[in-house]
Formats: structure tokens, C-alpha cells, sequence
């Protein structure tokens, strides 16, 4: 599949969730590591996309492209 690494992450949830996260990581740390992955994938998507469509809207109107 994909080259993977180990890395730290310190986050700061609300008490409740913060608990809900810390049971999750001591029952089941390969979930967790499933919901970080599939959120970081969402917005690398959505980033993507949404480069593509200023890249299209400048080609398209001679608008520059924003950051």
C-alpha cells in the first residue's frame, strides 16, 4: 500500500471528546489512526479541488489565481 511513519500529534478537544479519544486510543489505536487518515485525506481533496478551481476560473475569465 503506502511507505507509512510515526508521528506525534497533540490536539485539544473538548473534555467529553477528549476522553472519548483517549478510550478509543487504549481499545482500538488502529481507528484512530483511520479517522486521522481519512480526514487529512478529505482535505488534501478539498485542497485540490479547490486549487483546481481557481487554476480553472483564471484560465477560463483571465482572473489570477488566489492562494
Amino acid at each position: 500500500m503506502w511507505e507509512t511513519r510515526s508521528v506525534q500529534l497533540s490536539v485539544r478537544l473538548p473534555r467529553d471528546i477528549a476522553d472519548q479519544a483517549e478510550e478509543v486510543q487504549e481499545t482500538d489505536p488502529e481507528f484512530l489512526s483511520r479517522v486521522v487518515l481519512y480526514g487529512l485525506t478529505r482535505r488534501s481533496i478539498y485542497r485540490h479541488l479547490r486549487s483546481s478551481d481557481r487554476e480553472e476560473l483564471s484560465g477560463d475569465e483571465g482572473l489570477p489565481a488566489q492562494p
